[in-house]
């Protein structure tokens, strides 16, 4: 499974409009092929940090949603952010044997 979390600030003026842009493709990007979570939070110390993680059950469905249109939608309005995000990438392996612990 591959975990991407992006770290967003954003200008305060501009919050509203970003969580309104990424509440509505929530739906949509848990109903790409793949998607298995996709979750959508504020900081309770900062309400202009906030953060989008993912959970993609593989590499293949995780680049067809890099290259879809929800995506592009996703970059665009990162536009409003108040520095570059942050964009980390976690590739989470259940190793045998490992289920009892």
């Amino acid at each position: 499974m591959i975990l991407i979390i992006i770290r967003m600030k954003i200008i305060s003026e501009k919050r509203m409009e970003l969580s309104q842009t990424i509440a509505s493709l929530i739906g949509s990007i848990r109903a790409e092929k793949g998607c298995r979570r996709c979750d959508f939070w504020q900081s309770m110390e900062n309400e202009n940090e906030l953060c989008l993680l993912e959970e993609w059950d593989t590499q293949k469905n995780l680049k067809n949603y890099m290259k879809s249109g929800r995506f592009r939608v996703l970059r665009g309005a990162m536009n409003l952010l108040q520095e570059p995000h942050e964009m980390l990438f976690h590739t989470v392996f259940h190793p045998a044997g490992m289920e009892g612990i």
